[in-house]
């Protein structure tokens, strides 16, 4: 089981699930430079939940404003 997930890995999951064609950062913010709309953003949680077996709850999904802060918070699940 993976213990910990980098920035690249995450950019990986999100070019495949939002068809992000633009190179980002980690400080590139989802909504405004990756165009992630709601309905992308369900659809990562839903692949980051399955790839990393961890749960993330709805309201959770407010706080990831920034790429880092959805690296952050897989880790944090992955962290226990």
């Amino acid at each position: 089981m993976v213990k910990e997930v980098s920035f690249e890995d995450i950019k990986k999951l999100i070019i495949e699930c939002a068809n992000v064609t633009t190179d980002f950062t980690p400080d590139s913010i989802l909504k405004d430079d990756l165009n992630i709309d709601s309905l992308y953003a369900v659809e990562m949680i839903l692949e980051l939940e399955e790839k990393f077996s961890i749960n993330i709850q709805i309201e959770e999904m407010e706080d990831l404003i920034k790429v880092q802060d959805v690296v952050d918070l897989v880790n944090r699940k992955l962290r226990g």
